[in-house]
């Protein structure tokens, strides 16, 4: 079967279409499943990169769908047929966080879903959500559940909270998209003002070019009746954590999931207590959280927003275009 593989040395042009032996019929509590589609993310392109280190001849991307072909004895979850979509930790199935680390997350400590065939676990994946295509279902792997867990399963969102989202990424993307869903009142921030009318589109109350306005905390803080707002879904990192602090109000909530600036510097510690915010990092979500967000999707009929499409022999092509951060939403692979 075809895959792709990361090369000796890390670096785009490393990536290789290769073959590898078909992985079989599943054993006791497995399912093989036909990959069908996958979609980028910020972690995929580390790893392609280098910059996060993986194991050459690793098969990367940590999102994948498709459709179940086979099941193993004892599973009774899935059917022949099925459509899934996988876990970003297959083994954080429920409960409170207990993975701190990518040693077990596919496409970097174990490999993805650039293949055409996987065996593993059911617990693996998850029901895709009705109606969606094998791209638009793997985007709800790493980048959706992500959005979700900051603003309800964390967040405790609720109708009426106004959300400040950075950037038009996939995460932030998703955020709006699921804000909006619930009845929430949502300030969005981009250099680019063809995206910021795109995110009116999806129903953007106020958005903001921080480019034009490097005062952009102040400016959301004020649009939010000079209270500020209820959660900050922070992607950015160092550079605009003192901007969202500003942004938030007091008591508020700040989801911090992004290093986009960098992965070190200074956290304006006085700020943050005098907001007396709730600083979280989070790194995606649990299986069972997934199998909520899923329900949530049928129930409200979101899609994901997904800029453009690539074959599997083209994912240098696709991550030199995410690299270039021209894009809308996610980016997708399909085969």
């Amino acid at each position: 079967m075809k895959v792709m593989v990361l090369g000796d040395t890390p670096g785009l042009d490393g990536l290789t279409l290769a073959e590898r032996d078909d992985p079989g019929q599943p054993g006791a509590g497995m399912i093989r499943v036909r990959i069908e589609g996958s979609s980028l993310n910020y972690h995929d392109l580390g790893v392609a990169t280098g910059k996060m280190p993986s194991a050459p001849g690793r098969v990367p991307l940590s999102d994948g769908a498709g459709v179940v072909e086979a099941v193993g004895d004892g599973v009774s979850e899935f059917a022949v047929g099925d459509r899934v979509v996988s876990c970003f930790f297959p083994d954080w199935q429920d409960g409170a966080p207990t993975v701190g680390d990518f040693s077990r997350t596919p496409g970097d400590g174990i490999d993805g879903f650039a293949q055409e065939h996987v065996v593993l676990p059911a617990t693996a994946f998850t029901r895709a959500p009705e109606g969606y295509d094998a791209v638009e279902a793997a985007a709800i792997t790493t980048a959706g559940l992500t959005a979700w867990r900051a603003l309800v399963v964390d967040g405790r969102l609720k109708a009426g909270d106004r959300v400040l989202l950075l950037g038009t990424g996939g995460v932030s993307i998703w955020a709006l998209q699921i804000a909006k869903a619930m009845g929430a009142v949502v300030a969005i921030t981009s250099s680019s003002d063809e995206k910021l009318a795109r995110a009116r589109e999806l129903g953007a109350d106020f958005t903001l070019n921080y480019r034009e306005h490097q005062d952009w905390g102040a400016r959301v803080r004020d649009w939010a009746d000079g209270r500020g707002v209820d959660h900050v879904v922070e992607v950015g990192g160092p550079g605009t954590l003192a901007q969202s602090i500003e942004a938030v109000r007091v008591g508020g909530h700040i989801s911090l999931i992004g290093v986009l600036t960098g992965t070190g510097g200074e956290v304006p510690t006085a700020a943050l207590m005098g907001k007396q915010a709730r600083l979280q990092g989070l790194i995606v979500g649990s299986r069972r959280e997934q199998q909520d967000f899923v329900r949530a999707i049928e129930a409200t009929g979101i899609r994901p927003v997904i800029d453009r499409r690539f074959e599997m022999a083209e994912l240098a092509d696709a991550f030199a275009f995410e690299a270039g951060a021209s894009h809308f939403g996610k980016i997708g692979v399909a085969w």
